[in-house]
């Protein structure tokens, strides 16, 4: 229960500069998960003959995944990279995740740490996440599991579950800091709460060495922070630990 091997996948981000902008990129996004290949490489090269950011980063996406055009990961790169001089976050991540990767070019974790960190500064939760397991399984960076632990915590305050339980994972193990079965059992209880069954079973052995008391406060505990995450005010552990 120590690997820290998952990677974020790579999400859709809506960077909106006018109202037809914004049309025509849902036109796309809809066309794409209905299908619709040709109409969503339509309405994304238009966007990006624009210089449209989100545009660019949807078109980058149809290469790289194959959607309606020949996959082309070179191509996806070279979109990724006009994304990311126009400072979108997606762009950036999506683009330390074929350095990381090395697909469309050449493979370089150093390079894929300082995108993933671009994107984590500008609150992009699957970076922050990415960036905690690259931090705490020492690629492209020198293993730190203070850094890990903080990218992981960002991100867990934005309510990404792979990060609450690598949080879990950590406090579990003792990795960087003293173990602490408590906090184990709250950030794997809050990532159940979002579906994480690897978490669900994690929290299960918690809870098998700990006395009905404890298990009580620790779920308390749970429920305030998850309460506070969806809220948007949850500010770091301090606040409740």
């Amino acid at each position: 229960m120590s690997q820290f091997n998952l990677k974020a996948l790579i999400l859709t981000g809506v960077l909106l500069s006018s109202p037809f902008a914004h049309a025509t990129l849902e036109d796309g996004i809809r066309a794409a998960n209905e299908g619709e290949f040709a109409t969503a490489l339509k309405e994304f090269e238009y966007l990006a003959d624009k210089g449209f950011a989100p545009g660019i980063y949807e078109l980058g996406k149809l290469y790289e995944g194959g959607y309606g055009v020949t996959r082309d990961y070179f191509k996806a790169a070279e979109l990724y990279k006009e994304g990311v001089k126009k400072n979108h976050a997606d762009s950036m991540f999506a683009l330390a995740v074929l350095y990381d990767e090395g697909k469309g070019v050449k493979l370089d974790k150093q390079m894929a740490v300082t995108l993933f960190e671009k994107a984590a500064k500008k609150n992009l939760p699957a970076a922050q996440f990415n960036l905690g397991v690259m931090y705490a399984n020492g690629e492209g960076v020198t293993r730190d599991y203070k850094q890990a632990r903080t990218w992981y915590e960002k991100a867990a305050a934005n309510n990404y579950s792979l990060a609450q339980f690598n949080l879990a994972l950590m406090y579990f193990e003792g990795l960087g800091m003293p173990k602490d079965l408590e906090k184990s059992y709250v950030w794997n209880t809050i990532a159940e709460y979002n579906g994480n069954m690897q978490a669900s079973h994690s929290r299960k052995l918690d809870e098998r060495k700990m006395l009905p008391k404890e298990i009580e406060e620790a779920k308390e505990k749970a429920d305030k922070i998850y309460a506070k995450i969806l809220a948007g005010t949850y500010a770091g552990e301090g606040r409740l630990f």
